[in-house]
């Protein structure tokens, strides 16, 4: 039978990495007297969850930000390769998501939004689409749920679609 940290470990990579980082934050108060450097491994541990949590937001700012160009483009030509880069992110996400994770990023999606937006509005710029660019919405259209579903896409502003 697993232990409550190894069945952490493989439940929520995130939540076990802030829990352990804890747990030798403790040892290391308690002037525990051994060959590690708890306080240095505590914030290393930390450190691979924080990855993982920032991996996480730049892929969802890349969906976000290509799903913004599917729906406001009224350009065909790019729209396979958004599809493509979605496609990819949302693969990386799905392998990086725990419970934790999704919790922290379901209260940052304003914020992953607004580095989307932005990315979105010069890379429409860049296509000569000043009007796309100018119809992206300030707040984020999209729900955690339909960014990580595989068969969603939002409807083009422009009647494009892509059967």
């Amino acid at each position: 039978m697993a232990t409550r940290p190894e069945q952490l470990y493989k439940d929520d990579f995130y939540a076990w990495t802030r829990e352990q980082a804890g747990a030798l934050r403790r040892l290391a108060d308690q002037r525990w007297n051994g060959p590690l450097d708890l306080l240095h491994l505590a914030e290393e541990i930390e450190d691979l969850g924080s990855e993982q949590q920032w991996a996480v937001e730049s892929q969802l700012e890349r969906v976000i930000e290509h799903l913004l160009k599917l729906e406001h483009s009224p350009s065909q030509g790019p729209r396979r390769q958004w599809m493509i880069s979605v496609n990819a992110a949302r693969r990386d996400v799905r392998r990086r998501m725990t419970p934790t994770i999704r919790k922290a990023v379901e209260n940052q999606l304003a914020k992953l939004h607004a580095g989307a937006r932005r990315d979105a509005e010069l890379g429409l710029l860049d296509q000569g689409e000043k009007d796309a660019a100018r119809a992206l919405p300030q707040d984020c259209p999209y729900a955690l749920d339909d960014l990580l579903a595989d068969e969603w896409w939002p409807t083009n502003r422009h009647g494009l679609r892509d059967d």
